[in-house]
């Protein structure tokens, strides 16, 4: 009987085992042939399942074999040793709705920790071979501080300058990276000490405007260092090194169990490496680069482009608002996953008309994105059951999520003249998931938010008063539509329906 560790596990000797047919596909480049030109930071699941996978895709229809990428762990050197011994070779299960395929990915050339493996990742950052430094390091990765600079009294942050410091000065080098921010400058400042040859900072995490969030940290780190050889640096930097602004989408579940045998049985081979990801793919980036860069634009959903932000402004308000109305009305109606709640008719059709009544008309769109087509694509998305979003994971934060989601486009319906009845439905579904804490089948449903105290105030008391109240929180309401009268009395209906549907316990 074969079990799982029996199988041979997935590596550049074992790829030939590959079964060939529509279900599974191996690399578009040969691995043994493609060499790093790109150094990732934070080589976790969601990079691995899309810019690897756009970055093999582009190297093939421009048959190219110079962007192979070196991933950077964080902390952990975990995925560092699950692709070690598989040469980098790694599968992505893709999963959509009734539909499974496999195919494995050779664009990862290499495999670093950034603590362990200090001196490789910044003689990698260096190289001249390397043209582009990428990054999914998630917000909290970036060692920011309240006011947006470099925090550079935190404590891991504070060893990188002060290795940096001492790199720059002739003193002691060789100190072991703590941040990927930290290791980013060091390796800067490497590659100007030794050739100057210019580079490109690509940030993928889910920050508005983040290149230019992570060129600003950048400076902040510099300036940091006292002395002429920090200016130096910082000038070469303004000169040479360009960070533009990028959006990723793509939703990657955790790998499980099931998955893993899901795709042995595809490949016949152990990958210790699975991702797991939905069909969609979406990649924008600014087109401000320094040096030579892959041809991502020659891959479906990748667009090169001067300004990102229309691209955003859709992904916030089509996908992000819509996403939190399922979660609050689907949670409501005692649905626990996403995909549950948008096929229940009620919540379906509220989607719909969020999008196609109140969103779509706030929007310019930008060259090649059909917003109908995007619109579809996202109800069908949050339809696939292999997506695993649960209502209440969406519904956290709502304090932090609903006025850029979904109060900005009642804001900018007003301004049109026009009172957005489906935008004020879906922001009542909000303020009854805050008042009921329970659904319609009194299971509970735990407020998870940074102003909870101060939501569950505005909630006690009489349930006539419960949207006067709630648009008190001037922090929350901006003034258009606190101060509307048919906004609060569209809101007040709202909020009085729901409430009828979930009584109070």
């Amino acid at each position: 009987m074969t079990t799982p560790d029996s199988l041979p596990r997935l590596s550049l000797a074992t790829l030939g085992l590959l079964p060939t047919g529509d279900a599974v596909h191996g690399p578009s480049v040969d691995p043994r042939a493609a060499t790093v030109g790109i150094v990732h930071l934070g080589v976790g699941a969601f990079h691995r399942a899309h810019q690897a996978v756009f970055t093999e895709e582009a190297a093939a229809a421009a048959d190219e074999t110079t962007w192979g990428i070196l991933g950077v762990t964080g902390r952990s050197p975990r995925v560092a040793e699950q692709l070690v011994p598989q040469d980098g070779l790694y599968g992505v299960l893709t999963k959509g709705r009734g539909t499974t395929s496999l195919r494995v990915v050779g664009s990862m050339r290499g495999a670093a920790s950034l603590t362990g493996d200090s001196e490789r990742v910044l003689a990698a950052i260096a190289a001249p071979s390397t043209h582009i430094v990428s990054s999914t390091v998630s917000e909290k990765g970036y060692r920011r501080a309240a006011t947006g600079n470099s925090d550079v009294a935190d404590p891991d942050l504070a060893a990188d300058v002060g290795a940096l410091t001492a790199e720059l000065t002739g003193g002691s080098a060789g100190a072991a990276c703590r941040t990927p921010v930290g290791a980013l400058v060091r390796g800067l400042a490497r590659r100007h000490r030794d050739h100057g040859a210019p580079l490109t900072v690509v940030c993928c995490d889910n920050m508005t405007d983040n290149g230019r969030v992570v060129e600003r940290l950048v400076h902040g780190i510099i300036d940091a260092v006292p002395g002429r050889e920090a200016a130096v640096l910082r000038a070469w930097v303004q000169d040479s090194v360009r960070f533009p602004v990028s959006m990723v989408d793509r939703i990657t579940p955790a790998t499980t169990d099931t998955h893993r045998t899901e795709a042995q049985a595809l490949s016949g081979l152990r990958d210790e490496a699975l991702v797991v990801a939905e069909p969609f793919l979406q990649w924008v980036i600014e087109d401000l680069f320094a040096g030579p860069r892959p041809r991502w634009e020659l891959v479906p959903g990748a667009t090169i482009t001067d300004d990102v932000a229309p691209y955003e402004r859709a992904k916030l308000r089509m996908l992000n608002g819509t996403h939190s109305t399922v979660a609050y009305l689907g949670a409501l109606r005692g649905h626990r996953l996403i995909d549950q709640a948008v096929v229940d008719p009620e919540v379906g059709e509220l989607a719909r008309r969020l999008l196609d009544e109140d969103v779509i008309p706030t929007l310019t769109p930008p060259a090649g994105l059909d917003l109908a087509r995007y619109r579809d694509d996202i109800l069908e998305r949050f339809a696939n059951p292999s997506t695993g979003y649960t209502t209440l994971q969406v519904a956290a934060d709502g304090s932090l999520k609903v006025p850029i989601r979904l109060l900005s486009v009642i804001a900018d319906r007003l301004e049109a003249g026009v009172v957005a009845d489906a935008a004020i439905r879906s922001v009542a579904g909000w303020l009854a998931f805050v008042a009921r804490g329970r659904d319609v089948d009194g299971g509970t449903l735990p407020l998870e938010d940074p102003i909870a105290d101060r939501l569950r105030a505005a909630a006690a008391g009489s349930a006539g008063g419960l949207v006067d109240r709630m648009l008190e929180l001037e922090d929350v309401f901006p003034e258009a539509v606190r101060e509307h009268d048919g906004v609060r009395t569209a809101l007040r209906a709202e909020v009085a329906d729901l409430l009828r549907m979930v009584p109070a316990g």
